[in-house]
């Protein structure tokens, strides 16, 4: 007896320091796929048809592309089925979350949501799928939750079938962003009266997966490299952040640094984390508000409040689209709802409390993420004294033609000072997201901030 307890103790130790204790059993796995999507979402519709079944996705063929990479709208025929107004709220507010009733409270004359027919277009390419399922059999969290293990050979969607709220946020942090991306958009801070200047951005992501010549031993405990180089206006062009996220962040917390074209120097920059704040976003969002929410989670506590169904921001080609103008989304207090198209879809629900003894402007943060995509579509910050003081929405888009869920832009709304900051729009740029961009080790290093910088 004593024996055979020993060898189960020393099999037992062998494999945990192996890490091949699964993150879900086979079992669970195998229903990716089958009864869930191959990302984990439930395959079938709503008891009363109105948010369908997942059969697929868009196709790359969903609509025209033209010659700059920009879309055609699938959808371009339909109407609103109905719009929520200041003076209809009540009979859908079971569906809307807090931050969009405080939006209509704020402001009630012009802050609509044109709600349209669902269409569950979200997909990614089969070896992304494939890759979630290895995930799902794999990965795991450190101790802490402050990074993965077991996640390097798989690279997307570390739990596709979460079991708790942290592990929902991870899969946004590491869904599927279309491979090494390169992108020209900008940013508007407008003023109260709807003034504004617009920051224009070059932005390129690489992973590691697609860097042939990263060395092996950086490769594996890297999640993502980001630089992103201001081009005006003039006062800010040539001014470079670069951006290296880990996958184990105890191991190897986020390095960043700082290129200033008027100093001419390159700076280790640690505030380009948690509440640090955003780049030239006029003190209206933070670091971690980037991308909806992004970098190390260890100062919050994190808890699955669940599943819901909720009006979200959906298939918004209109807003992507080259014939809009800057000029016509930007508007004083709120974007311009008329150009927005929200529909019914499920989301997962994940609150995040600050822990004793960390620090964040946002002592409480909820966030509302897409089941069929992992991505953030909708967040709430709250103040040191629980107030609601930032609301955060993302206008979800499916980049069909690289099976791509993504953003026309995302906005982070401040309901105190009546101010928001939009980011991420390209428009009336030569340019749509430009995919499958070449990356090479080198053009990430401190050294090369200096040449990027060039204005």
């Amino acid at each position: 007896m004593k024996t055979t307890m020993q060898l189960i103790s020393t099999l037992t130790l062998s494999l945990l320091a192996s890490g091949v204790f699964a993150a879900v059993s086979p079992e669970e796995a195998a229903k990716l796929g089958s009864s869930l999507t191959p990302l984990g979402a439930e395959q079938a519709g709503n008891a009363d048809g109105s948010i369908p079944a997942w059969t697929g996705g868009l196709s790359k063929d969903a609509a025209a592309v033209d010659a700059n990479g920009f879309l055609g709208d699938p959808f371009a025929g339909e109407q609103p089925l109905f719009t929520i107004t200041a003076q209809n709220l009540q009979q859908y507010q079971d569906k809307l979350n807090e931050g969009q009733l405080a939006m209509f409270k704020r402001y009630p004359q012009s802050y609509k949501m044109p709600v349209y027919p669902s269409h569950r277009t979200a997909t990614v390419p089969p070896e992304v799928a494939a890759a979630a399922k290895r995930s799902a059999l794999n990965t795991t969290l450190v101790e802490g939750g402050n990074g993965l293990q077991n996640f390097a050979d798989s690279r997307y969607y570390a739990f596709p079938i979460p079991q708790n709220g942290l592990e929902v946020v991870w899969n946004h942090i590491t869904r599927y962003r279309g491979g090494n991306l390169q992108r020209n958009i900008v940013q508007a801070t407008p003023q109260t009266n709807g003034d504004y200047t617009l920051v224009h951005f070059d932005d390129v992501v690489a992973f590691p997966s697609m860097m042939p010549d990263l060395p092996a031993k950086k490769a594996e405990n890297a999640l993502l490299f980001f630089k992103q180089r201001v081009t005006a206006p003039s006062r800010l062009a040539g001014n470079v952040l670069l951006v290296h996220d880990s996958l184990d962040q105890i191991k190897e917390p986020r390095m960043a640094w700082i290129y200033n074209a008027g100093q001419r120097r390159v700076r280790r920059a640690p505030q380009v984390a948690y509440d640090g704040p955003g780049t030239a976003a006029d003190g209206l969002r933070t670091s971690d508000n980037f991308d909806m929410y992004n970098g190390a989670p260890d100062r919050y506590d994190w808890k699955l409040i669940g599943k819901r169904e909720l009006y979200i921001p959906y298939n918004n080609f209109k807003l992507a689209s080259p014939e809009v103008k800057y000029a016509d989304i930007i508007q004083a207090g709120h974007t311009n709802q008329d150009l927005a198209r929200y529909e019914l879809h499920r989301v997962w629900e994940v609150e995040a409390t600050l822990r004793a003894g960390e620090r964040n402007i946002y002592a409480k943060r909820r966030f509302f993420i897409d089941e069929d995509s992992w991505q953030i579509v909708a967040s709430e910050h709250y103040d040191g004294r629980g107030q609601l003081w930032r609301i955060g929405q993302a206008m979800a888009v499916q980049n069909f033609h690289v099976q791509t869920p993504g953003y026309a832009f995302e906005a982070l709304y401040d309901i105190v000072v009546g101010r928001y900051v939009a980011i991420g729009m390209a428009n009336e740029e030569k340019h749509s997201v430009e995919y499958g961009a070449h990356a090479s080790a080198k053009d990430f290093t401190p050294a090369a901030l200096r040449n990027a910088g060039v204005r």
